[in-house]
């Protein structure tokens, strides 16, 4: 008999040995980082991906600009290979940096190849397959660990972000940040066992119709991603946002049954927690994943801890991934579903 999820579930689990791998093969990988992230040629870094790999390049982006203090940018593949002229003024000199798992995804090679031979363009890259499409186009950063057999993105979104993540460390020069990356590397595999039991039992004694993602700064884009996670794996209507952002129409939706999940920050924390709690009033199901337990979070009705206080929000941002995921796949066990194989979905998307 057919087990639901066992290939999800042991690569949500592998998450930090794929982060170990990610940062042995960074340190070989040296000069890529000194001839594309850290080139102060350029003016401007462009980050792209489709699905998950958007998302990615989100939080890839909002680093690299917290981090370089210079311009960076996501978007979704599809929008530099069809409409680049809205997204990228003219004349500018543009490091483009495309994120995918396979290394095959259509829109993403169409994009770099759409660019690769025009004046002020260089293009580089991040995957997991070293023998990809993308990998013999463009120089790319090989997350080797990150590979997985299940159709959703668990480990090899974990591991490529950390990965570009200490790339981007390393090129700012500030050992501060590449010490805490070091930290929270370190934390990986105590949250990892940790978020397994305390999503599985919030699962199982809690039905929700709704689920909502909220995060700012770099956690928006892990908030996207969270969405998607459980989207995918369980085929349930899910919604993500900028935490204060949801505020503004959206949370008319709110009502008993909905889940709200809240990647809180420290920058915004007490902005965030009001957020939280104004729905905690509307009647949801508040959970927050937060650095720390306090005072202020004891309104909700479930607090993962994920450590690392003492760490920026940047730099912690990964250590969230392994609750939202394991939220998708027990969502998923719940209802039937498996997890390893949603409907309608490939590993790869191709025009």
């Amino acid at each position: 008999m057919t087990i639901l999820g066992q290939l999800t579930y042991r690569e949500i689990s592998e998450q930090p040995e794929a982060l170990t791998a990610a940062m042995k093969q960074l340190e070989l990988q040296r000069d890529w980082v000194r001839q594309y992230i850290g080139n102060p040629a350029f003016d401007e870094v462009i980050f792209i991906g489709s699905g998950s790999s958007y998302y990615q390049a989100v939080v890839m982006a909002s680093a690299y600009r917290k981090w370089m203090g210079k311009n960076a940018a996501a978007y979704p593949s599809s929008e530099i290979f069809l409409f680049r002229e809205h997204s990228v003024p003219a004349g500018r000199k543009v490091l483009l940096v495309g994120v995918s798992r396979s290394g095959e995804s259509s829109e993403l090679i169409l994009a770099l190849e759409s660019v690769k031979r025009l004046p002020n363009w260089t293009i580089s890259g991040i995957t997991c397959y070293g023998n990809s499409k993308l990998a013999s186009i463009a120089d790319c950063l090989i997350s080797p660990s990150g590979q997985e057999q299940s159709m959703v993105m668990t480990k090899s979104f974990s591991s490529m972000t950390y990965m570009m993540l200490a790339a981007i460390a390393a090129a700012s020069g500030k050992e501060q940040i590449a010490a805490e990356l070091n930290a929270a590397l370190a934390m990986d595999a105590r949250i990892v066992r940790r978020a397994d039991p305390f999503i599985q039992a919030l699962i199982k004694e809690n039905d929700f119709n709704k689920y909502i993602y909220l995060g700012m700064g770099t956690y928006f884009g892990l908030a996207q991603e969270a969405c998607l996670k459980i989207k995918e794996m369980a085929y349930v209507w899910t919604e993500s946002y900028g935490t204060l952002e949801f505020r503004h129409g959206p949370k008319s939706i709110v009502e008993p049954g909905t889940l709200v999940c809240l990647l809180v920050s420290e920058h915004a924390r007490s902005y965030e927690l009001k957020v939280a709690e104004e729905m905690k009033r509307l009647g949801a199901f508040i959970l927050l994943l937060t650095a720390t337990q306090g005072t202020d979070t004891e309104f909700a009705d479930a607090v993962f801890e994920i450590g690392g206080k003492h760490l920026t929000d940047d730099a912690r941002s990964v250590l969230y991934m392994p609750a939202v995921q394991y939220l998708g796949y027990y969502v998923a066990l719940k209802k039937g579903i498996d997890p390893d194989c949603p409907r309608n979905l490939t590993q790869v998307v191709k025009l």
